[in-house]
């Protein structure tokens, strides 16, 4: 495996877990099943407000030029797509936990797992939490909002593009892609545990896709 597998070998290793992350349900669980547009908004922008918080905890830990310099660079992309959510939103709510995936993501230790786990693990994530969050929109009939959600999710998507190359430079051994894969694949798992934890406690039952 090489870098620029990775990602496939990770879409693979939890294909059940990502469908399962992309279907309907996703905002049902990110918003205790308030589907308003302003429970939706606050949710994300939470989330971005978390993300560019950890990309800076990252950057400023990291000893690595390259990876430094991607972490940082998408620490502030992230603070844009907060603004933008906030802009949209009216109002800028700022998360009173940080989260399981936040967490972990934080204690990587080296920069293969850390680039593994942000740059490859999250995005997958917040890739199929965008497409969702643009259904919402597309069904409003709301073309503005779906147009901001299609260019978050376009610019994670280039994150995602980034994670890739960076781990061709990071990762100079097997066993330091195998652990950027690890991390990226718990990245996901951390994410549907969560998930499927908040629909269960709705009486939803996650395992179903729809």
């Amino acid at each position: 495996m090489d870098a620029a597998s990775l990602r496939d070998a990770v879409e693979a290793q939890k294909r059940t877990e990502l469908d399962r992350l992309g279907s309907s349900k996703y905002l049902i669980a990110l918003t205790d099943a308030d589907l308003s547009e302003s429970t939706i908004l606050r949710a994300v922008a939470e989330s971005e407000y978390l993300a560019g918080e950890t990309f800076e905890v990252l950057a400023a830990a990291e000893s690595d030029d390259r990876a430094r310099e991607a972490f940082e660079a998408v620490a502030e992309q992230e603070g844009e797509h907060y603004e933008r959510v906030c802009e949209r939103l009216g109002e800028r709510p700022e998360p009173d936990h940080g989260g399981a995936v936040h967490g972990y993501l934080r204690e990587r230790e080296d920069a293969a797992a850390r680039v593994g786990g942000a740059l490859v693990g999250r995005p997958l994530v917040s890739l199929r939490a965008h497409t969702q969050v643009i259904g919402f929109y597309v069904n409003e009939a709301d073309e503005a909002g779906a147009n901001l959600f299609r260019d978050l999710k376009t610019e994670t998507e280039a994150e995602l593009d980034l994670g890739v190359d960076v781990l061709a430079d990071v990762c100079e051994r097997d066993e330091d892609l195998e652990r950027a894969q690890a991390t990226a694949a718990y990245v996901v798992q951390l994410a549907y545990d969560e998930y499927a934890d908040s629909l269960t406690e709705l009486g939803v039952n996650p395992k179903s896709v729809c």
